[in-house]
């Protein structure tokens, strides 16, 4: 029996991009990510095996998925990375093959990743300042992270992106200090909108720092911009380019104005639930296909499956949103 593909859900969206979690673990704990104290990891027995996931992303490359990011927690963490690296960029059909990360291990790891076929990088960066940095990460980590983005930028990547969440109160004189670093590193850096994924539950709508608003502050300071066009039509961010020809910005809506009709993303969470959105309150069990001889076709079906049940969007923008029960490290990045 031959594999079914592509997989195009009921409204048309064909779903070409998979998130692969590795680990739920991080050397971090971001307050808009997880708890402070008392965090249960998943048991290494429960995370899936190197082998589990490059059979997986063999599968779902057969049914067209071309782009792989992994994710965790912090992927970096996860014993022997790079050999799981060597094994994805070997599968056939994948052509972009990317990592997200908080950058702390990233001194470390940067020309490995690059040379066991990492071809673009997300560096996760909410402030410039140490002591902010440590009441929004609960970690003195700062200068490590500055390092890793500096043994990035040596490496040779083909791009590399900074992830900022925004949140009213918190992040706004983040905003200006962020571009001008991105600018002087020929990076760019991408704000976020603040998403109901916090660990502590108090994401609230009104602590959403909204694109538009954040799209102001950069043109107050630091002049005007103008949209990249086309846009990517499957990309989260929309990106600008500053007119005096000093970088490009990207900022993710995800709430104020969400692009799920354009959304082409599955995600794999590292124990190996299959989940169809960020905010799904669904999963699909592969690991327990995996481990109990289920063949490719049965696995391909579960995919189908997963795909043909996901909504047309996650309701943030009608009032009609519920919150998933796991938060952000758990489903990954």
């Amino acid at each position: 029996m031959s594999i079914r593909g592509p997989l195009v859900d009921r409204f048309g969206r064909v779903h070409t991009d998979l998130r692969v979690s590795v680990t739920d673990r991080c050397n971090l704990r971001c307050v808009y990510c997880m708890p402070a104290e008392g965090v249960e990891f998943r048991p290494h027995s429960a995370i899936l095996s190197f082998e589990e996931i490059e059979r997986f992303v063999a599968i779902a490359t057969r049914l067209g998925v071309r782009k792989v990011r992994i994710t965790g927690g912090d992927p970096l963490v996860r014993r022997g990375i790079l050999d799981l690296v060597r094994l994805l960029a070997a599968v056939p059909g994948i052509t972009d093959l990317a990592m997200t990360t908080n950058g702390i291990l990233l001194g470390d790891y940067a020309h490995g990743l690059r040379a066991a076929g990492v071809r673009r990088l997300n560096i996760s960066l909410d402030t410039l300042d140490r002591e902010k940095f440590q009441q929004i990460s609960r970690r003195d980590e700062l200068a490590r992270v500055l390092r890793g983005i500096e043994a990035a930028c040596r490496a040779g990547f083909d791009q590399i992106k900074l992830n900022t969440l925004a949140i009213r109160g918190q992040t706004e004189d983040e905003i200006v200090p962020l571009a001008r670093f991105a600018r002087e590193y020929g990076l760019e850096v991408r704000f976020i909108e603040f998403m109901p994924l916090d660990a502590a539950r108090q994401w609230q709508n009104d602590r959403v720092l909204s694109a538009r608003e954040i799209l102001r502050v950069l043109q107050e300071d630091l002049g005007p911009l103008e949209p990249i066009l086309p846009k990517n039509a499957n990309a989260p961010a929309t990106e600008y380019r500053f007119l005096d020809g000093g970088g490009r910005v990207g900022v993710i809506a995800s709430v104020t104005e969400p692009f799920c009709d354009e959304c082409n993303r599955l995600r794999l969470t590292a124990e190996g639930k299959v989940r169809n959105c960020l905010f799904s309150t669904e999963e699909w069990d592969v690991r327990n296909l995996l481990r109990n001889g289920a063949t490719d076709e049965r696995i391909a079906e579960l995919l189908h499956d997963t795909v043909g049940a996901k909504k047309k969007s996650h309701g943030t923008e009608s009032g009609a949103f519920a919150a998933p029960e796991r938060v952000m490290y758990q489903i990954g990045g």
